[in-house]
């Protein structure tokens, strides 16, 4: 059900990033906070992770994606646009549902940092033992 403007939404999160993401039929493209997404991720990998749920239902061409990115990393950044972007896909046409499941695009990855721990100086990291 597309709003108004002919918008389908979808949020992804990873780490501590949070993506929006609006898909709408178009040309292709895909801009990431108002920046072209190859200028935006200049790294191979996270582009293709990005563009991952596009090419499994072979949308790639057919829609534009704009994504609002907030928080976190590069890589999570492209975790949570990646899985916004296939909850987007979903609401377009639910029938897509089973092809991006099967591939993750779709599952929140729940790993976050571990917090640091009283008396050491990080999460596990210990000060050098000293027998005498």
């Amino acid at each position: 059900m597309a709003d108004k403007h002919g918008y389908e939404w979808g949020t992804g999160r990873r780490k501590t990033s949070v993506a929006r993401v609006r898909i709408k039929k178009g040309s292709g493209k895909i801009l990431v906070n108002d920046r072209n997404f190859t200028d935006y991720f200049p790294n191979e990998r996270l582009r293709k992770l990005v563009s991952g749920p596009l090419k499994q239902v072979s949308l790639d061409a057919e829609y534009d994606v704009f994504a609002s990115i907030r928080g976190g990393g590069m890589t999570g950044q492209a975790g949570a646009l990646m899985m916004g972007l296939g909850r987007a896909i979903v609401k377009l046409s639910p029938d897509f549902k089973s092809a991006l499941s099967a591939e993750g695009y779709l599952s929140r990855d729940s790993r976050m940092v571990e917090r640091k721990k009283p008396g050491k100086p990080g999460a596990r990291c210990s000060f050098q033992f000293s027998k005498r």
